[in-house]
């Protein structure tokens, strides 16, 4: 497993392996919007180089204002328009990439809709919550595929994405993945297609496990008397800090935690209380449950 560099480190556009690339949104939600925002922001690609589909006309056009990017209503569209016929002249960089961002129920009438549309030096990313490689490359009759599964804060270029590929995917094609999924955040490869639906459960669910206890304690905070806006400020800045130490530290959240524990001390007696409440076991079980559901998603037909 590999991940990349903070993304402020990126390359500049000039050295970017998205220089030339034509870039195909299928789909343009709030997370596709997250990486056309990421990749426009950095500078990796230009708008001349992003084409993306959406069936609401309002949508469409408020993408068009925003980023000055071309909108079209048909998906099979939007993927040919991008293709460049690939000579012995063509540069690597100027592959498309067809980005699949449509949610996980409409992927079997999109499918259908791009089937015959791609050409073999095309590259697929899906962010399709569910969507199996089997299918996506059996459904377009396309081998070069990528799985990926960002989470919530990539909205905010903070989040973490784990993808995978197929052996069709050659360097150079995850070189732009890299560089696209970067401006998200942070990207790491995972070996399998397993360990997208382990990362679902983990880091693409675990915003959803943060926020609660989030707000368990703020609540806690109010409960003992701080107004809500106090409470909610306490706890925010608190868990932001803890990261950042962790991160900093390098230690293990174990030894992180005993440096704070005093015997006898407030850290003793609330983890007492934790640990009779068996919160380590919940937090495992959900996570399980959470990865669990994953594979179930990507059994459905």
């Amino acid at each position: 497993m590999t991940t990349s560099p903070d993304s402020r480190q990126l390359p500049d556009r000039d050295s970017s392996p998205l220089n030339e690339a034509q870039l195909s949104f299928i789909g343009c939600g709030v997370m596709a919007e997250a990486i056309i925002a990421g990749l426009l922001r950095q500078e990796l690609v230009t708008p001349a180089q992003i084409v993306g589909s959406h069936p609401r006309p309002a949508r469409r056009e408020e993408l068009q204002a925003k980023y000055g990017i071309r909108m079209l209503e048909s998906n099979r569209q939007a993927a040919s328009l991008t293709h460049k016929p690939a000579g012995a002249e063509a540069e690597a960089s100027a592959r498309s990439i067809v980005v699949l961002a449509v949610k996980p129920q409409r992927i079997g009438v999109v499918l259908d809709e791009l089937k015959g549309a791609l050409q073999q030096d095309q590259l697929v990313l899906s962010i399709i919550a569910g969507a199996k490689i089997e299918t996506i490359a059996s459904e377009l009759l396309h081998p070069a595929i990528v799985r990926a599964m960002p989470n919530t804060p990539a909205q905010i270029g903070q989040g973490m994405t784990a993808w995978t590929a197929t052996p069709e995917v050659d360097e150079r094609q995850q070189q732009q993945v890299r560089a696209m999924l970067g401006a998200l955040g942070r990207e790491m490869r995972v070996e399998t297609e397993r360990m997208i639906d382990m990362a679902t459960a983990l880091s693409a669910t675990g915003p959803t496990y943060i926020f609660l206890v989030m707000e368990a304690l703020v609540d806690a905070g109010v409960h003992m008397g701080f107004s809500r806006h106090v409470a909610q400020e306490l706890v925010m800045q608190t868990m932001l800090g803890s990261v950042l130490f962790a991160q900093e530290s390098h230690k293990h959240p174990a030894e992180l935690r005993n440096m704070v524990t005093s015997p006898g001390g407030t850290s003793a007696e609330a983890i007492y209380q934790m640990e009779k409440g068996s919160l380590r076991t919940v937090l495992s079980k959900a996570v399980w449950a959470a990865f669990q559901r994953a594979v179930a998603l990507g059994q459905r037909k």
